[in-house]
């Protein structure tokens, strides 16, 4: 019996099991119910690049807070009252409050970031602050 190897990859059942949570959660939601978009966090060029998923979503529905080094993406999308008429058989869009945070490296300043959207997409663009040289430090025991 020939035997095959399949490489396991940790996060693709993760992945499963978020998925089945939020299938869970979905049936005890009610209206306003809140969600989470998905992010990408990316180094570029000596900035900390963060894109964040938020489709029909309008700029001044997003907001965008620096507190003891937490960058938090929030806000509220309300559902289209007309579409409450209707009777769906699936529906998976959201709608409601939002919120994802994230610790940012110690130095960094609130001021620099910049942020914009685009296509759906918010784009936070932070610098990195510069790194101080480390030196190796080399300690020789004396005797007692």
């Amino acid at each position: 019996m020939a035997g095959t190897l399949s490489r396991w990859d940790p996060f693709a059942e993760l992945s499963e099991l978020r998925t089945r949570f939020d299938r869970m959660f979905d049936q005890f939601d009610g209206e306003g119910r809140a969600w989470t978009p998905a992010i990408d966090v990316v180094r570029d060029d000596g900035n900390l690049v963060i894109r964040a998923d938020l489709p029909g979503i309008k700029p001044e529905e997003v907001k965008i807070e620096v507190e003891d080094d937490i960058l938090t993406v929030s806000g509220e999308h309300e559902e289209r009252k007309e579409e409450k008429e209707k009777e769906y058989m699936r529906r998976e869009r959201r709608y409601g409050s939002f919120s994802r945070s994230m610790a940012l490296p110690p130095g960094v300043e609130p001021k620099k970031i910049k942020a914009q959207t685009r296509d759906g997409v918010v784009e936070v663009t932070i610098p990195l602050p510069t790194e101080a040289k480390k030196e190796a430090v080399k300690i020789t025991p004396t005797a007692a």
